[in-house]
């Protein structure tokens, strides 16, 4: 039987216009319409859920509201035969967490085509220290591969290499032999990107080039860059012959500043990464990938799991730039897969 209320971590607006997030319990009721209601397991805390959880107009303006852009659990309820009740399965994206409420909460409910079922190899717990920040990274490689980026070409440096993004992508492309140079500017996140795969780490300043050169040397293969600005453009202007530079953030700036001779000389793609609103075809080839051929062994160094309560302290340091990896939300917990049927 579903509760009545449900508890999660609400951000409301006062009359001054103040923002703030609290532990509260709000009806089932409330939820916006969808045809498949999901009891939470575990969610994640990623850079746009601290914007969206502070206020920011871009990520949401109606008030109150549940941040959480990443959630998986069980299906408790659904009106659809594709998903039915006991199903383990995974939500990224979309508008979950923005205009609709999210993932820091003991359910969700979302239209049928958001979901994606949780792959046998992962726990509900992996599937969320991957979340939007690992599909993403997912993409990224998976746009290196398809312009022939692969690891016998030479080195893919990694921009933002501490981040969710740029641990997971460094961790995949070493799973899949690449040579993969990690950029920072955390001297602290150094160990863990080693023990990701790093072959070499390079300070950020490294790639943040301000000589005013249409091209650099030819030094890389291919990018995943998470940086956006200059750290792009440097990357762009260092890329070798017919390489690829996958683009997916804009810490660094959201204009880019480069000729287009990286592009009519070096032939050099630029991948443009949209993993929010992406196909429901292209979420269950990768995810199936996270889960089988790409599974990471080294999850538990990326991720470290919070309560909802710990939410506030872990948002004002994801945004001064203090995490490194990924934050898992614990929600209703590994329990939540007690109810599952027999697969």
């Amino acid at each position: 039987m579903l509760p009545d209320q449900f508890r999660c971590y609400l951000v409301t607006k006062d009359a001054e216009g103040r923002i703030s997030g609290r532990i509260a319990e709000r009806a089932l009721a409330e939820l916006p319409k969808g045809e498949v209601l999901v009891r939470v397991a575990y969610s994640s805390l990623n850079y746009k859920d601290a914007l969206g959880a502070t206020g920011h107009p871009g990520v949401n303006r109606t008030f109150p509201y549940v941040p959480g852009i990443d959630a998986a659990g069980v299906v408790a309820q659904s009106g659809v035969y594709e998903h039915v009740p006991g199903d383990p399965v995974v939500v990224t994206g979309f508008a979950m967490g923005m205009d609709r409420w999210g993932g820091w909460a003991e359910y969700v409910r979302v239209p049928q085509d958001w979901i994606v079922p949780l792959p046998r190899a992962l726990t509900f717990w992996e599937s969320m220290a991957l979340g939007s920040a690992g599909f993403t990274a997912g993409l990224c490689v998976d746009a290196l591969q398809k312009h022939d980026v692969l690891p016998d070409r030479g080195e893919v440096v990694v921009s933002g290499a501490s981040g969710g993004v740029g641990c997971v992508a460094v961790a995949l492309l070493a799973r899949l032999g690449y040579r993969v140079v990690a950029s920072t500017g955390k001297p602290s996140a150094h160990e863990l990107l080693r023990q990701l795969g790093a072959s070499e780490i390079i300070p950020r300043e490294a790639i943040d080039d301000r000589s005013g050169k249409a091209l650099l040397s030819g030094r890389w293969a291919g990018g995943i860059d998470t940086v956006g600005g200059n750290t792009l453009a440097t990357i762009l202007r260092g890329t070798r012959h017919s390489g690829c530079v996958a683009c997916v953030g804009l810490t660094g700036g959201n204009t880019l500043n480069v000729t287009v001779y990286p592009f009519i000389l070096r032939a050099v793609h630029l991948a443009g990464i949209d993993a929010a609103w992406c196909s429901l075809a292209i979420r269950h080839q990768t995810w199936a990938r996270l889960g089988g051929p790409w599974k990471l062994d080294c999850l538990g160094s990326i991720g470290r799991t919070v309560s909802l309560e710990a939410l506030p302290e872990k948002i004002e340091e994801i945004l001064r730039g203090a995490i490194a990896g990924r934050i898992v939300v614990e929600i209703g917990g590994e329990a939540v897969r007690k109810e599952l049927p027999p697969r």
